[in-house]
């Protein structure tokens, strides 16, 4: 039996990992699964290069840790490899495999506008598992009465800028969305989004309406590379008509950002 007593390194990742989501980081976790031994060994990398544990061998944790950054820099959460398929030097490794797994915080999604579209998503991505905050300057938008699931967040903002960067903190896995009910709320939150690293950022509106907002933050001096990130308008093509449909569309399209998927028709290759 593995304990803390027998196996150290054991207690050293556990802390590290508490560590890391702690901070909103991000690591991948990997372990031998298949090998002649030391099987169950395991190495933490983190974004950043450092490393918790070992897989007893020193060259073998150094190519894993740089396969580790690749391994990152995907949407992989979990994925078996054999070591031939990235260290083709290390011979005598060849056929070990390992596991890597990605180990980063629970999604969030922030909320800006508790109307109809921004309740319906508020609900919607609190069911599939995102933790979820819904901000609007309007306190009986955002009555407890109204979101029963207290997995769901509520902030009643005295500033949409103030409680916005609060919600967002360092950006790690959170997405936001922009579905005020109006231009000058958009442009608050927009204002305070913008500076942050949020993984995903949406406005709701027309082209011409979202255009608006993002000519003003750029003639404010708004990074022109975050700008280009926004998504606006906001969401897939689905043809959404009613809040919980057009709540669908927003958060289909989080989904695909979070997934690296494409938003396409499975189908389509049918019809090619």
């Amino acid at each position: 039996m593995t304990t803390d007593e027998t196996n150290p390194p054991v207690s050293q990742i556990a802390k590290a990992v508490e560590r890391i989501l702690a901070e909103g980081a991000i690591a991948a976790l990997i372990t031998l699964v298949e090998a002649s031994a030391n099987i169950g060994a395991k190495l933490l990398v983190e974004e950043t290069g450092a490393t918790t544990g070992s897989l007893d061998d020193e060259n073998l944790d150094r190519a894993v840790a740089e396969f580790a950054k690749r391994f990152l820099d995907s949407s992989d959460e979990a994925h078996t490899f054999r070591i031939a398929e990235f260290a083709p030097q290390l011979t005598a490794w060849a056929e070990v495999k390992i596991l890597c797994e990605r180990i980063e915080p629970e999604p969030r999604l922030v909320v800006c506008g508790a109307g109809h579209v921004g309740a319906s998503l508020a609900h919607l991505a609190s069911f599939i598992g995102y933790r979820t905050t819904l901000i609007d300057d309007r306190a009986e938008f955002v009555a407890r009465e109204r979101f029963p699931d207290e997995r769901i967040s509520l902030v009643a903002a005295a500033s949409w800028t103030a409680a916005v960067r609060e919600a967002i903190g360092n950006g790690r896995g959170v997405s936001v969305a922009v579905v005020t009910r109006g231009h000058n709320e958009d442009e608050e939150c927009m204002q305070a989004i913008i500076t942050t690293k949020a993984d995903y950022i949406g406005l709701i509106g027309s082209k011409r309406r979202t255009n608006i907002v993002l000519d003003r933050l750029r003639q404010a001096g708004a990074n022109e590379g975050r700008l280009k990130r926004v998504h606006a308008p906001i969401g897939l093509d689905i043809g959404a008509v009613t809040p919980e449909e057009v709540a669908l569309a927003i958060l289909a399209e989080i989904v695909a950002q979070r997934r690296a998927g494409k938003g396409g028709s499975l189908s389509a290759w049918r019809r090619k």
